[in-house]
């Protein structure tokens, strides 16, 4: 019996077998995945297997591009911090001229309307500094003889009355405010109407009621304007409000303090009234006729 030995290579189906097994295969599989969806649960189970493979392989890659995404973040932050700190410098500054210029804004509307309510004509000043010395309280404002303005005009603000003209100067004047020491002004009790005289104590924030009789009614709380009997200051201008009342019948007068309305010192803007008034003439003393002398009887 005659035996023949094995072929070398093995063969299989021709290539032409293969490729149309295959791709019968290939039309039978998008068929049932086209039409009937099975192989849906595959192919989501292939993605979990392959998942944990694609993300080792794209590690080295996504390491370095957070590596440079972090050192440019980094810098890209430092730049924008700078730049926003000096932003915030400049927009601080502008901010802090916005609310002085808001607070400037308000207090000239508020001397504007004063001058509306003020029957009289007035001029607006600025103040330029504090005077020198430091046992007074003055202040010097921006206008003077040039501009009209005279010594004993009274000064006021927004609020009340902030003091008087005591000395001018071509383009300057001095304000002596209600609170320096030699400073009087007469006023009135709006409550009852007493007329007293308010005097200044050297500190900005009291002043004190002269020679109140221990019997007056003055309570706290009470509102204290312009008499204008002195015929400097236009009668009702606010100008202090009483703090405290004490009555000690050791002293022939009660201690009466208050407190100025106005900002004697918190101004920037203040008006000068021209307040001058034509007041009639004082009468004139009659001459009184000499006493006639007697002779006694007997001489």
């Amino acid at each position: 019996m005659e035996h023949s030995p094995p072929p070398f290579f093995k063969t299989g189906p021709t290539p032409l077998a293969r490729l149309l097994i295959f791709s019968a295969l290939s039309l039978v599989l998008l068929v049932a995945d086209a039409r009937f969806r099975y192989l849906t649960v595959l192919r989501e189970a292939a993605s979990v297997v392959v998942y944990p493979l694609q993300r080792i392989a794209s590690a080295p890659a996504s390491i370095a591009r957070r590596a440079g995404e972090f050192f440019v973040t980094h810098s890209a932050l430092r730049e924008q911090n700078a730049r926003l700190t000096q932003d915030h410098v400049a927009k601080a500054a502008a901010l802090q001229q916005l609310q002085a210029l808001q607070a400037e804004n308000a207090h000239l509307r508020g001397l504007l309307g004063t001058r509306e309510r003020v029957n009289a004509k007035s001029t607006l000043a600025e103040v330029l500094y504090a005077a020198r010395d430091p046992f007074t309280r003055k202040i010097v404002i921006d206008q003077g003889l040039q501009h009209g303005v005279k010594a004993g005009q009274p000064v006021i603000d927004s609020i009340g009355v902030v003091g008087q003209i005591t000395q001018t100067y071509p383009w300057l004047s001095e304000v002596t405010l209600i609170t320096d020491k030699g400073q009087l002004v007469p006023v009135l009790n709006v409550r009852n109407g007493l007329r007293a005289v308010l005097a200044g104590t050297g500190n900005d924030g009291m002043l004190e009621l002269k020679f109140i009789p221990l019997n007056a009614d003055f309570q706290n709380g009470d509102r204290l304007v312009t008499s204008g009997i002195d015929g400097v200051y236009p009668p009702g201008l606010p100008v202090a409000e009483v703090s405290n009342v004490e009555r000690n019948a050791a002293y022939l007068f009660a201690r009466i303090e208050c407190k100025p309305l106005a900002g004697v010192n918190s101004n920037t803007q203040v008006l000068i009234v021209d307040a001058e008034r034509q007041l009639p003439d004082r009468p004139a003393i009659a001459d009184k006729p000499a006493p006639s002398r007697k002779l006694r009887k007997g001489m």
